[in-house]
């Protein structure tokens, strides 16, 4: 089946996007670094100073797959730029176009608005996202590592 469509995300939408984020977070085998709630995550998402934004992928009415992403800048390009944190469909409904209607409306979102481009990562063992990131015309960026210092 096909998406029903990808739209903006709404609060009514919060539950169903931390159901998907602790899924991600069990793919990706980092689910014991999951330390969040969808409480903070509808706060981020829809409080009165946001913090990031996101995309739902429907059928059937039902939240099945998100991306979300938050504003970055790049002082080269002097533009700002939307860094891509997650893009996420449940196993039982990929390969059925959800993954590539949530990046292209990510991308363009990011035209919409004058972004200079965007980003994200991907775990170098996940070659099922690498592989689809490279046919969407991604480059996978060898000379940079992603660098984290923790706060909390």
């Amino acid at each position: 089946m096909k998406p029903d469509g990808v739209a903006d995300a709404e609060p009514s939408d919060v539950e169903a996007i931390w159901r998907l984020i602790r899924e991600l977070a069990d793919y990706e085998r980092l689910s014991h670094t999951v330390i969040g709630s969808a409480g903070l995550l509808g706060e981020h998402l829809f409080g009165p100073d946001p913090k990031c934004r996101s995309w739902v992928a429907r059928l059937g009415g039902e939240v099945v797959g998100y991306a979300l992403g938050f504003t970055t800048y790049s002082t080269f390009r002097t533009q700002p730029g939307l860094w891509m944190e997650d893009l996420y469909v449940s196993p039982a409904h990929r390969g059925k176009g959800f993954g590539k209607a949530l990046l292209l409306r990510v991308i363009e979102f990011a035209r919409e608005n004058g972004y200079g481009r965007v980003e994200w990562a991907v775990l170098d063992w996940n070659q099922p996202s690498i592989r689809f990131y490279e046919a969407m015309g991604a480059a996978i960026m060898h000379d940079w590592k992603t660098c984290r210092v923790e706060l909390s």
